[in-house]
């Protein structure tokens, strides 16, 4: 039941840093409004580096991520009959820490009443550059692709530094391969987060665009599948 817990509370405060961080740049009146790709890469790699290590200090493998844990599981480097319960925590996690962020700033959704103004599902949720559902899957898998692929091969890595070199390959990542769709790279970082703003009584939101969702559930699976697969014939 503990590592259950470290992926719930692990996640929880990965989505908190990161949505925190969509919102300050989105909504009027936050100090953090109009900033730009690089602070919120930066941002998004913090905020996963501080997941990683509460999660690993309280007692899970601090997957935080339904596509890794699926993925090793595949491939036999995750035990399969933890795969439902880490999974479940972790959308969970990710929930409520959208609904924590929603609290927080809800002053600031006050004020921002359209989503012209930056009232939109992109604080909680990824989406597209340009609308291409196919190609913007394809740019989930790819980037997904090297982010597990690089975090398979950090095993020389002194433990306490993992989750920061971690959190550095997140920014690299979104620096490199995440101005297409926002680089989810992880189901629950945007279905758990994209479900709160629709069912939150957020004020003034817009559309949740639910028909986009399918995309970074899929392309992060494909992606950590595929780079599993590749860790294991190499390895």
């Amino acid at each position: 039941m503990q590592e259950y817990v470290a992926e719930f509370i692990g996640t929880m405060v990965l989505i908190v840093l990161g949505v925190g961080l969509g919102a300050s740049v989105n909504l009027k009146k936050a100090y953090a409004k109009g900033s730009n790709w690089l602070y919120i890469c930066f941002g998004w790699g913090l905020a996963v580096a501080f997941g990683v290590y509460v999660a690993g200090f309280i007692g899970s493998q601090a997957h935080l991520n339904p596509a890794i844990t699926l993925a090793f599981a595949a491939f036999d480097l995750f035990p399969k009959d933890k795969v439902i319960g880490y999974i479940v925590a972790q959308f969970l996690g990710a929930f409520v820490a959208a609904a924590i962020v929603a609290l927080h700033f809800y002053p600031h959704f006050k004020e921002t009443t359209t989503e012209e103004e930056g009232n939109h599902v992109g604080i909680f949720g990824s989406g597209a550059a340009i609308s291409n559902k196919l190609f913007n899957c394809l740019s989930e898998t790819i980037a997904t692709f090297f982010f597990v692929f690089i975090l398979l091969n950090l095993g020389d890595f002194t433990e306490g530094l993992k989750p920061l070199i971690v959190g550095l390959t997140i920014t690299s990542v979104g620096l490199a391969l995440g101005s297409t769709t926002g680089y989810a790279l992880n189901p629950c970082r945007d279905f758990s987060p994209r479900l709160a703003y629709k069912i939150l009584p957020i004020p003034n939101k817009g559309d949740a665009h639910m028909e986009y969702a399918w995309v970074p559930i899929v392309g992060p699976i494909l992606g950590a599948l595929l780079a599993s697969l590749l860790y294991t014939i190499i390895l």
